[in-house]
């Protein structure tokens, strides 16, 4: 059969040869129509996130930047306008500055001590040991206790009259210390904070397994050693990890609720009764709220709170830019 007798007969049964024409509009449309089925079903399934993201962080940010243009209370329908006035309170308050400067020095301590006891884990029970599966559960079983009931389990061991941390200092002829009180409360906090390390575990457990056993052994022949080949060739390729969880702790540690949870006398004296040394920015933001009534200076400081947040993870982004390295399969480049 001749070439004219085939794109003859091509065009009769209207089949396009390998190098004819385009597919005919009705593939075309076939092609869009699954397309938009394909829309529908993902909108469809990310729906409900998306109506509890609007409805529950959405609508309440909006609200609340309305409330820090205005004096409302939470109770009297009476309230002002004052414009930026809370703001400029907001910059001149010295306790703003102090609570400020707290939660600051708290996540700079308590970031890098979870993420380091996290990633220690994480080596331990990634090593062929008997019954490391258990190993792993009882590690990770405290990060899965509510803050609520974690917090209420560290103001019981330590509290000063029948806790058993000082219940171990008697037995060894001590005196008993008041744990939750100045200054030995902040040392709590940050043991509170590395009770939920196994978070953090399971996340870089979940890193050093990827991280391909081709380089550990071609390093091994080159005559490093353990430290050397973790620093070298693990840390590096474990860094993606390690910032997801230096930018995740950073926003969780500014937005900590539990010194109020460990304060010795919350029901009852409420915010008054935390330590100075744990009077973090959360807990500024919770006295003008509920101990003083001033919904719209709060706002202000939850607004302050979230641009600052933005800033340090710009910050965390931009100086970390240079050390962070993604193991990318070169396949995927082309």
């Amino acid at each position: 059969m001749t070439v004219r007798h085939i794109t003859a007969a091509a065009g009769r049964t209207g089949e396009a040869s390998p190098s004819g024409p385009p597919a005919p509009p009705a593939n075309r449309a076939n092609r869009s129509s699954s397309t938009r089925r394909g829309h529908r079903a993902f909108y469809m399934f990310v729906s409900p996130w998306l109506i509890g993201f609007v409805l529950l962080t959405v609508v309440p940010m909006v609200y609340a930047l309305w409330l820090s243009f205005t004096t409302f209370d939470g109770i009297s329908p009476r309230w002002h306008y004052v414009g930026l006035g809370n703001y400029r309170e907001l910059f001149s308050d010295s306790q703003t500055w102090s609570a400020l400067g707290r939660t600051g020095l708290f996540a700079v301590t308590s970031v890098p001590l979870s993420i380091t006891a996290g990633l220690g884990l994480a080596v331990l029970v990634n090593r062929p040991l008997r019954a490391r599966g258990l190993f792993r559960t009882l590690l990770y079983v405290p990060a899965v206790i509510p803050p609520v009931g974690a917090g209420i389990a560290f103001k019981q061991l330590f509290d000063q009259n029948s806790g058993a941390a000082n219940g171990v200092l008697n037995v060894f002829g001590m005196d008993a210390l008041g744990w939750l009180t100045d200054p030995y409360a902040r040392y709590v906090l940050l043991m509170t904070v590395l009770w939920g390390a196994g978070n953090i575990m399971i996340i870089s457990l979940a890193g050093l397994q990827d991280v391909p056993r081709e380089l550990h052994e071609a390093a091994r022949i080159d005559g490093a050693g353990a430290w050397r080949t973790f620093r070298s060739i693990t840390v590096p390729l474990l860094s993606p990890v390690l910032l997801f969880q230096t930018v995740t702790g950073v926003i969780a540690s500014v937005q900590t609720i539990m010194p109020l949870l460990l304060a010795p006398d919350a029901t009852t004296a409420g915010v008054t009764a935390i330590p100075q040394s744990n009077h973090l920015y959360m807990m500024h933001v919770f006295a003008q709220y509920f101990a003083f009534g001033r919904y719209g200076y709060a706002s202000a400081l939850l607004w302050v709170l979230f641009v600052l947040i933005l800033i340090a993870t710009g910050l965390i982004f931009r100086f970390t830019s240079g050390v962070v390295f993604y193991n990318v399969d070169p396949e995927a480049k082309k």
